[in-house]
């Protein structure tokens, strides 16, 4: 019941031919029709101003310290509540014991 139900290869019938054979064919070089280069477009250069590097520097530093601030806050939920666990282990283990 549980077993795939796989179908079976089908054989090859009747005679197989073997591949048949290609020959290359000499490819000749063309020549292009116009030898003028066109100019490539123009393309705007970023600028790095003093106030640009110290927009983006600030703005990293934010990013770190938002990340950070909510990687230290997981870190210390998790902390507390293993500590609350240990507590009512050790709560709950001293009342077993006094029955």
């Amino acid at each position: 019941m549980f077993r795939p139900k796989v179908p079976p290869m089908p054989q090859p019938t009747g005679l197989t031919t073997p591949p048949a054979v290609v020959e290359p064919t000499a490819v000749a070089p063309h020549a292009p029709a116009s030898t003028a280069a066109t100019p490539a477009p123009n393309r705007s250069v970023v600028q790095l101003t003093p106030g640009t590097v110290l927009a983006l520097v600030g703005g990293g530093t934010a990013v770190v310290l938002v990340v950070g601030a909510v990687l230290v806050s997981m870190l210390l939920a998790v902390a507390l509540t293993a500590t609350s666990l240990a507590v009512c282990a050790v709560a709950i283990r001293s009342v077993v014991a006094r029955r």
